[in-house]
């Protein structure tokens, strides 16, 4: 497990480190580094000084899990073109952090699992090639919730035998959610100016709502899935989660491709635009919104009633819905999961070395962890592993009576309905309530208004959260959910909203946020 953390006192001579670069932007960097009062270089020496010093050290975010020992020699490389006026993109010389479940050659991908610590084929996935084609350093991955939270029915947001525990950096003792957790921290404690997650269901819009980030999960078949490690080909898809909703928008235009290994991307190549540069905030005084309700925590009630004046004053019109029932819905996803992920998983460790994956199957993997128990398995179990090996194919008419009946209550019956028959042109709602405790005994505590990534995940729709401010020192999100490929209204939306609310507040790393004297009582 040492491979994974190369030694960064080797990277960290003395050199100008880049002003705050905790509050970079993508579009702040890339000005830096036009105008040549920073280099790449610099960039990611300031970058690894600061994961030094927070992520194993001061409080321990335990966001990171690998370092990419290239990063400074590809930064030189990048100032030599830059130089010579060579640009690659639009993120030239720019560090950028990959969730540990997206493939990037000379990083191990491990999924949180030591079953693939030493999992490196040589490959880039096509996020990762993606990236670098337009000129991104990839820094290094970032910890995750092990197996993408897909392991156990009782499992602990952001941990993994791999990395250990993430914590918030707004609350070391809350969850950062899952799974894109590492992802989320790293972002939130200015680790990188963003990162990519991957969501099935919630695991990009839950961790960047907890920890003050805009985050996007794409219209699924926009972004390649190739060489991600794998739960379900109907939800699955990567995404990026930065600080705002621009630097979204430059990500989300970067990654979008069509790639013959992946069918679902058959279609992305006719939605590819620079969505970053089409952003309008004045399109939302055209639009019509529907609103959802839920929640009962007053404080974050307040919060999205103030958003949704916001929104009001912007030149939304805005319409209440009710939600269809869905009742059964959940329940018939979580069954096509179960059966998609045994053909995935088996179908992904099948595609690495021999030599650097033991475990080639779903069986083989609950054995690892069978017999690694006390490493891998301290907290929870596997009883979600067992349950997918006990299904049967992808032909299994189950199989198949549970994907329609998800789809289309999530999708036909559910947003579809709420748009058409409102007349709106996307939904509102709160993302996630505030970050529960990190509790090793009872694992997540889902209370609170959570219900929002469900519809858009299983229909396979876009969700965009931007911050929408503090309950009580803990981030909060407010959510817009469109139907397929509506990427551009829901930045336009958010952006706007993010313009005029002009909500950004940096974490403080305190301990906890349940101390103090209101809780030692009145005694004389």
């Amino acid at each position: 497990m040492k491979m994974l953390l190369p030694i960064l006192a080797l990277w960290l001579t003395a050199s100008p480190a880049l002003a705050q670069v905790e509050d970079a932007t993508i579009p702040s960097l890339s000005a830096d580094l036009a105008s040549g009062s920073i280099t790449s270089e610099k960039a990611v020496r300031a970058y690894l000084k600061r994961i030094a010093a927070m992520d194993r050290k001061g409080p321990r975010l335990n966001a990171i899990i690998a370092l990419n020992p290239r990063a400074l020699a590809e930064a030189r490389v990048l100032d030599a073109d830059r130089r010579a006026g060579r640009l690659r993109g639009p993120l030239h010389g720019v560090p950028i952090l990959l969730k540990d479940n997206i493939e990037a050659a000379g990083m191990p991908t491990t999924a949180g699992s030591l079953a693939l610590v030493r999992n490196d084929p040589g490959r880039d996935s096509p996020v990762a090639a993606a990236l670098k084609a337009k000129g991104a350093i990839i820094l290094g991955k970032t910890n995750l919730s092990e197996w993408a939270n897909f392991r156990s029915e009782r499992s602990m947001s952001g941990w993994s035998a791999v990395g250990g525990l993430t914590r918030n950096p707004y609350a070391l003792d809350r969850t950062t959610c899952g799974s894109s957790s590492g992802s989320g921290a790293a972002v939130a404690a200015g680790f990188a100016p963003a990162a990519i997650g991957s969501e099935t269901n919630g695991s990009i819009i839950c961790p960047a709502s907890m920890m003050g980030l805009v985050g996007l999960k794409p219209t699924v078949g926009l972004i390649p899935r190739t060489h991600i490690v794998p739960i379900s080909h109907s939800q699955d898809t990567a995404g990026p989660m930065a600080r705002s909703v621009r630097d979204v928008a430059i990500l989300l235009s970067a990654l979008i491709a069509s790639d013959p290994r992946d069918p679902a991307t058959a279609d992305a190549m006719a939605h590819a635009q620079d969505y970053a540069a089409a952003l309008d905030p004045a399109a939302i005084g055209r639009m019509r919104i529907g609103v959802l309700r839920g929640g009962a925590q007053p404080e974050l009630l307040a919060r999205y009633e103030a958003a949704l004046v916001m929104l009001k004053g912007l030149g939304a019109t805005l319409v209440e819905v009710k939600t269809p029932a869905m009742d059964s819905m959940s329940a018939a996803s979580y069954d096509v999961l179960q059966y998609e992920f045994k053909v995935d998983v088996n179908t992904y460790l099948a595609s690495t070395r021999p030599d650097q994956v033991e475990s080639r199957t779903l069986a083989e993997l609950i054995a690892f962890d069978d017999a690694y128990k006390a490493v891998e398995m301290p907290l929870f179990g596997q009883e979600i592993f067992v349950l997918s090996q006990a299904k049967a194919g992808l032909e299994d008419p189950a199989y198949k009576a549970a994907r329609e009946k998800s789809l289309r209550l999530a999708g036909r019956e559910g947003i579809d309905a709420m748009l058409a028959d409102n007349r709106v042109d996307l939904l509102v709602t709160i993302s996630y309530g505030p970050a529960w405790p990190a509790d090793t005994v009872w694992g997540d505590q889902y209370e609170g208004p959570s219900g929002s990534t469900s519809p858009p995940a299983i229909a396979g729709y876009p969700h965009l959260t931007v911050p929408m401010g503090l309950v009580r020192g803990l981030p909060v999100g407010l959510s817009f959910i469109g139907a397929a490929y509506a990427e551009q209204r829901l930045l336009d939306a958010g952006y706007a909203y993010e313009q005029a609310a002009g909500i950004r507040i940096s974490p403080n790393f305190r301990a906890t946020v349940d101390g103090g004297a209101e809780l030692e009582g009145q005694r004389p």
